[in-house]
C-alpha cells in the first residue's frame, strides 16, 4: 500500500476536522446511536448494575471515552460513571493508590508500577488491554503550509532545538516544492506526565538515536520550548502561536498542518489504518501476566503504509476487586469498550483505529476473568 503524501494529507485534514466536530457533539447525541456490546462474561443485567465506576488517565482517550460513556450509560443507567482526563501518569498513580477502579494510559505499566499495581490489586493479577489505537500526529501552525514531509532525524532536531526556523536547509531539502518562510520554530511539549510524550520520545529514541539521546519518558526530558498540560493544552498553544509545532493525538489536529513521516523510502501520513497496520506487526511485551496484553510497538518499521508514531492506549485494572459491584461494573464497561459496537462508536467520535479481532479475542479472556472476593 503506497501512500500519497499530498492526497493522503488532504483526506486526513478533512477526516480529522470531521472527527473533531463529532467529538464536540457530546455524549447526549452518542447515547442514541451507541448500542450494547458483547456482554462479556458478566451475568448481570442492566437493571442489576448500580453504584460507582471511576476512571482517570489519558486525555488522548477523551473523545473516545465520551462515546464509551454514553453507550455504557445507555445500557446501565444506574451506574454513576466518571472519567478524569488527568493524563496517563496521573491515571496510573490514582489507580495504584486505589482511588480509581481503572486507569487509561498511553503507556503500559513499567516494572515498578506493575509491582505496585499488583499490590493494589490485593496481590492479584493486573489486566492491561490495548483498547484505543491512534496515530500521534506532528502538527504545526505555518501560514500557507498544510503539510510537510519530514524524516525522523529532522523531527528529532526540531524538538531538540537544533533546527530553529522553518526554512532550514534540512526541511527545505525534504520539501523542495514548499514555500517555507523564515518563521521561528516554537516546539511545544506536554508539561504533565504523559503517555503521549512517552510514545513520542520512544519513537525519536529508536529512529533518530544519533540526534535524540534521551531515553523514552513520560516527562519531557529537555529544557526549552513551550509546555502545556493535556492534549487540548498543547493543541491550543500551537493553534494560537505562528510557527509552533507539537505532537498530539491525530484526532485533535483540526485545521493545523500535519507532518508526513519518513518510513523506509516513503513518507506516511498519520491515519487510523496506518496506525493499526504497525500495531498488527508489533510483538507483545515479554514476561507479563496471563491477562496483560501490553505491546512493544515496532517504531523502526520500514513496512509500506505503516505509521510508527502510534499511540496504543490501555485500560488498566484488577482481575479481582474487593466488592462484587465494582467487579461487575468494570467487567461490563470493558466488555462494551472492546465490543464491535463500542469500538465503532469510539472510532466515529475520535477517529481512532478499531482494535482487531485478535486483540478483541485476547481482551475478552481478561474481561471474562474479572471477579470479586
Amino acid at each position: 500500500m503506497k501512500l500519497s503524501t499530498r492526497s493522503r494529507a488532504a483526506v486526513l485534514s478533512t477526516t480529522l476536522a470531521g472527527t473533531l466536530a463529532l467529538a464536540a457533539c457530546g455524549a447526549a447525541n452518542e447515547s442514541e446511536s451507541a448500542s450494547g456490546g458483547s456482554g462479556g462474561g458478566s451475568d448481570s443485567s442492566a437493571a442489576e448494575l448500580s453504584g460507582d465506576l471511576v476512571g482517570a488517565g489519558a486525555s488522548s482517550q477523551q473523545a473516545a471515552m465520551e462515546a464509551w460513556q454514553a453507550g455504557f450509560e445507555g445500557e446501565h443507567p444506574e451506574v454513576q460513571f466518571s472519567y478524569d482526563p488527568v493524563g496517563s501518569g496521573g491515571g496510573r498513580e490514582q489507580f495504584i493508590a486505589g482511588s480509581t477502579d481503572f486507569a487509561g494510559s498511553d503507556a503500559a505499566l513499567d516494572e515498578e508500577e506493575l509491582a505496585a499495581a499488583q499490590e493494589r490489586c490485593g496481590g492479584g493479577e493486573v489486566f492491561e488491554l490495548p483498547n484505543y489505537i491512534s496515530p500521534i500526529a506532528v502538527v504545526f501552525n505555518l501560514e500557507g503550509v498544510e503539510e510537510l514531509d519530514l524524516s525522523p532525524a529532522t523531527i528529532a532536531r526540531i524538538f531538540a532545538g537544533q533546527i530553529t526556523t522553518w526554512n532550514d536547509p534540512a526541511i527545505a531539502q525534504e520539501n523542495p516544492d514548499a514555500q517555507l518562510p523564515d518563521t521561528p520554530i516554537t516546539p511545544v511539549h506536554r508539561g504533565d506526565d504523559s503517555g503521549t510524550t512517552d510514545n513520542f520520545t520512544d519513537y525519536l529514541f529508536q529512529t533518530a538515536g544519533d540526534v535524540w539521546t534521551s531515553e523514552p519518558d513520560g516527562v519531557w526530558p529537555l529544557p526549552g520550548g513551550e509546555a502545556a498540560n493535556g492534549t487540548s493544552g498543547v493543541v491550543e498553544v500551537v493553534t494560537s502561536t505562528a510557527g509552533a509545532v507539537t505532537y498530539a493525538d491525530a484526532s485533535r489536529a483540526g485545521d493545523l498542518g500535519v507532518v508526513n513521516v519518513g518510513v523506509g523510502d516513503e513518507f506516511v501520513a498519520p491515519s487510523a489504518e496506518a496506525a493499526a497496520a504497525v500495531v498488527e506487526n508489533s510483538p507483545a511485551v515479554e514476561g507479563r501476566g496471563e491477562y496483560d496484553f501490553a505491546i512493544e510497538v515496532n517504531r523502526q518499521t520500514e513496512g509500506s503504509g505503516e505509521y510508527p508514531i502510534v499511540l496504543v492506549s490501555y485500560h488498566i485494572g484488577c482481575l479481582r476487586y474487593d466488592d462484587q459491584s465494582t467487579a461487575d461494573n468494570v467487567q461490563a464497561f470493558m466488555s462494551y469498550v472492546i465490543s464491535e459496537d463500542g469500538q465503532q462508536t469510539a472510532a466515529e467520535n475520535a477517529g481512532n483505529a478499531p482494535i482487531s479481532d485478535t486483540l478483541r479475542e485476547q481482551a475478552q479472556t481478561a474481561v471474562d476473568a474479572i471477579n470479586a472476593g
